[in-house]
């Protein structure tokens, strides 16, 4: 019951937020509007104020990081096997990169962050952070670097290849609030309860409105084409990735708050991001688009399991 009372709420706004677009209470564009509030006001205020205030349990970064992304490591090397069995023509080399992406980019913003401060309280914040300051940039590093060199239509240095997404990257707001954060912990000089009640308010909006952008969103993706492809990219994301992350956090010997959101953050269905990587090399549009829209669905039944599991 418990297990149910964090989960449920959780995929009950999502599914509110998708049938205010079915029913036209709102229009399939407010997720713009919504998304850009959430992620650049309301979740920076709620990982800068979590990250100030609150007491993290000591934990190494590096067993944390070794635990998480050595478990995406696994899972990108399977993706790849799988595809080039699924794809075995040496044309389709390029689309192994994205079919990869699609089984490890999870959405570990809209919903692992809502679901684990959930599941797991305050204190998982820190945790988090560490996860959500590498996540990004090291997927779409990745991703490109691999993509280039599979395409071999390199035109400049590496530097040149990924500076744009470095630039990007120093100007995202997510990745501001933890730097800022960190800072102002390091301080000690804490929150004066005015600033601190105002960034307390934005923060509470953060969690709602970041799962009712995601159920918007949802709606502009479907599954179509190449149904098997969409299967794989689920198993490999949903059950085979918090599987090794699992493995890994007790081979690595975490504490169990540290597991727990390694494990929560590896369970999270392929995110938007994903989709967005699809389209930029326009490969795999639709199978990506489906792992998102069919991964979400079977996440309301894999992650009371995974809820379950780290508790």
């Amino acid at each position: 019951m418990a297990t149910l009372l964090i989960v449920a709420p959780v995929f009950a706004v999502i599914a509110a937020g998708y049938a205010a677009v079915l029913f036209r209470f709102v229009s399939k564009s407010a997720h713009k509007g919504i998304s850009e509030f959430a992620f650049s006001i309301a979740i920076p205020a709620l990982l800068f104020r979590t990250i100030v205030v609150s007491e993290f349990p000591d934990v190494s970064p590096y067993r944390m990081w070794g635990a998480y992304y050595g478990a995406l490591a696994i899972t990108w090397i399977a993706a790849l096997a799988l595809s080039a069995l699924l794809r075995p023509r040496r044309e389709d080399s390029e689309d192994g990169v994205v079919f990869a992406i699609g089984s490890v980019y999870g959405n570990i913003v809209m919903l692992g962050i809502p679901l684990t401060l959930s599941a797991l309280g305050n204190e998982a914040a820190g945790p988090m952070a560490l996860i959500l300051s590498v996540n990004t940039p090291l997927l779409w590093l990745c991703g490109i670097l691999q993509m280039e060199l599979v395409s071999r239509k390199r035109t400049g240095s590496a530097l040149s290849v990924i500076s744009p997404v470095l630039a990007d990257l120093a100007r995202n707001p997510l990745m501001l609030a933890i730097g800022l954060g960190v800072i102002w912990r390091f301080t000690g000089l804490g929150l004066n309860p005015i600033v601190d009640k105002t960034i307390e308010l934005l923060a509470q909006a953060g969690s709602p409105t970041a799962l009712i952008a995601l159920g918007i969103n949802l709606f502009r993706f479907e599954v179509k084409g190449e149904k098997l492809s969409i299967l794989v990219m689920c198993a490999l994301k949903l059950m085979a990735m918090p599987a090794a992350a699992y493995l890994l956090a007790k081979l690595l010997d975490l504490p169990s708050l540290a597991t727990g959101v390694v494990v929560l953050f590896a369970a999270m269905p392929t995110g938007a991001n994903a989709y967005i990587f699809a389209v930029q090399y326009q490969r795999l549009v639709n199978p990506v688009s489906g792992a998102v829209a069919l991964g979400t669905l079977l996440a309301a039944v894999t992650l009371p399991v995974v809820v379950v599991m780290v508790r």
